[in-house]
């Protein structure tokens, strides 16, 4: 996968308009500085390897049992 870069993240912001976010905020999903979340990188690695399971293959998740109020 290819690295994240600055413009890519400028046009998804422009697409996204309603969501007013600082360069400061997309520099830190290119580069993150604050260690406190993912690097966008590696968020899309991850869901890019999410995307080639075969789901139709996968069996339920049983044994889970739903937590009530």
């Amino acid at each position: 996968m290819k690295a994240t870069k600055f413009e890519i993240i400028q046009g998804i912001r422009e697409s996204f308009a309603s969501h007013d976010f600082s360069d400061e905020d997309l520099l830190e999903l290119v580069d993150p500085k604050l260690g406190v979340i993912t690097s966008f990188n590696d968020l899309m690695s991850q869901l890019e390897n999410l995307r080639k399971i075969d789901l139709g293959q996968t069996p339920p998740a049983l044994g889970i049992e739903e937590i009530s109020d």
